[in-house]
């Protein structure tokens, strides 16, 4: 659309709007939905506050869906915020709608507020883009990955946060896109990994196996930043190049 905004103008839109998201991840999402005509569908599983969400409606063409899922329970917020809490849930879908009203761009979402299970019959349809950042358990990411990856379009993209770096999150992964003839890796901008979705020969999937298992040691590295993050030995996660107090994401 000629009138989308540039995106040093859409980062500094959501540089306050709280969220885990690097810049490099921003510009995977703006690039991924810039990509797309109109007709054509974005779901994002997991909004939280919008951060990711603002990049992508900013960038999708007039005529582009948006559907973003997300309870707004309070729940799976992080690893200290797991379980499940009303009034901390309706301030994060409050502050969600404020964050899009802000940006201009509320008027180009449809909000499912479920668990992405219970929305999977809330979406008809094929999705073109995926954009899953949802519960980082094993089984809710594995869920997540298998059913609603089963509706991304031939040629369609799935994007998939804290791979390598969520213990659940790459689990789910060695346990369905290691081995698929389905879907190709593409790359990843820190933890954000990108597949498209194609159908693999022989050799197209011995390589795939391997350019995702090149992956595992930068996995490794982040696990141990995070358990040194934990134990707050803080000076021995700058040895690994980490140089904050949050989770390498």
């Amino acid at each position: 659309m000629s009138d989308r905004p540039p995106f040093p103008d859409v980062l500094a839109s959501v540089a306050d709007v709280e969220g885990w998201m690097t810049d490099d991840q921003a510009a995977r999402l703006y690039d991924r939905a810039a990509d797309l005509g109109a007709g054509t569908r974005i779901v994002e599983i997991g909004s939280f506050r919008a951060r990711s969400l603002i990049v992508l409606a900013s960038a999708a063409e007039d005529g582009v869906e948006i559907v973003s899922i997300d309870p707004h329970a309070g729940s799976d917020r992080g690893p200290q915020e797991i379980e499940a809490d009303q009034e901390r849930g309706d301030d994060d879908h409050s502050v969600y709608n404020a964050n899009l009203t802000r940006a201009g761009v509320r008027d180009r979402v449809d909000h499912v507020r479920k668990m992405s299970d219970d929305a999977l019959t809330d979406v008809d349809g094929e999705i073109d883009l995926l954009y899953i950042d949802g519960a980082h358990r094993f089984g809710p990411a594995r869920a997540d990955i298998v059913d609603w990856g089963d509706k991304v379009s031939g040629g369609g993209v799935l994007l998939i946060h804290d791979s390598f770096s969520s213990i659940g999150v790459t689990l789910a992964l060695l346990s369905t896109m290691f081995l698929s003839g389905e879907w190709r890796y593409v790359g990843r901008s820190q933890s954000m990994a990108e597949y498209r979705r194609e159908r693999l020969g022989g050799v197209e999937r011995v390589t795939n196996l391997l350019r995702q298992t090149l992956q595992l040691p930068w996995f490794v590295r982040n696990v141990i930043i995070k358990v040194l993050l934990t134990a707050k030995l803080y000076p021995l996660t700058r040895i690994l190049g980490h140089t904050t107090r949050d989770w390498p994401y």
